[in-house]
């Protein structure tokens, strides 16, 4: 039997201390599976974008364990977790991350040069992903000349490049309109989805939710219920 691509049981993080604490996740419990593309859903301050930090090994909770592709991710030293990272986790940030003195395809093959790639061969391999998400024309340009749209899915193609079994999206339509932003998470849905690989995104936009296999309501630091 597969293992799940993520489980996490107990998970607790505060910030702050004394009468400044606050509790952004309370015992939370989790688990997705291979070929479902997950939703995370709830009001802000709900503790949807801790629990992906914490899900994808980003940001360490105080208590609980997370489990990708059985990996306890916060067992291993800090030279292996980001190791782990790289090789196995494509994170698609709200605001996109994209670094402005770099081209298209610069952007999109960071991972590969930290992966030790030849640098040549790894925006080779970029222009290849930036013809999937339909940019290859858009490769030697800087960040600054493309649309939001557009910075999205070079945000999704960098993601992808070294081909992760997880992919985590905080927010993508946040700075898209709606019909943008169901274009994009339609070619996500489309073309990345698939029996080998799990997508979990935190979103707000109701405009989407027909890509999702199951949706689940945070609530005051709790996965409150699921919806299908």
């Amino acid at each position: 039997m597969q293992n799940p691509a993520i489980k996490a049981s107990g998970l607790m993080k505060s910030f702050g201390e004394g009468e400044a604490k606050t509790l952004a996740l309370r015992g939370v419990d989790f688990e997705a599976n291979f070929g479902e593309m997950i939703y995370i859903v709830g009001p802000s301050g709900s503790g949807k974008t801790t629990l992906l930090s914490v899900l994808s090994g980003i940001l360490r909770p105080d208590s609980g364990t997370v489990s990708v592709e059985g990996v306890d991710v916060w067992h291993l030293s800090a030279d292996q977790l980001a190791d782990f990272r790289l090789n196995k986790i494509g994170f698609v940030f709200q605001d996109y991350h994209l670094f402005p003195r770099l081209t298209t395809a610069e952007n999109v093959a960071i991972p590969l040069i930290l992966k030790k790639k030849d640098w040549d061969k790894a925006v080779e391999q970029a222009v290849k992903y930036l013809e999937i998400v339909g940019l290859k024309a858009r490769a030697g340009l800087p960040p600054v000349k493309l649309s939001g749209g557009e910075q999205q899915r070079v945000a999704i193609a960098r993601a992808m490049v070294s081909e992760p079994d997880i992919l985590i999206m905080d927010e993508p339509t946040a700075s898209l309109d709606g019909d943008t932003g169901h274009t994009v998470v339609g070619f996500v849905h489309r073309n990345l989805l698939n029996q080998n690989r799990c997508i979990v995104v935190v979103t707000h936009d109701n405009r989407i939710f027909d890509f999702a296999t199951r949706i689940l309501k945070m609530e005051d630091g709790q996965l409150a219920r699921s919806e299908v």
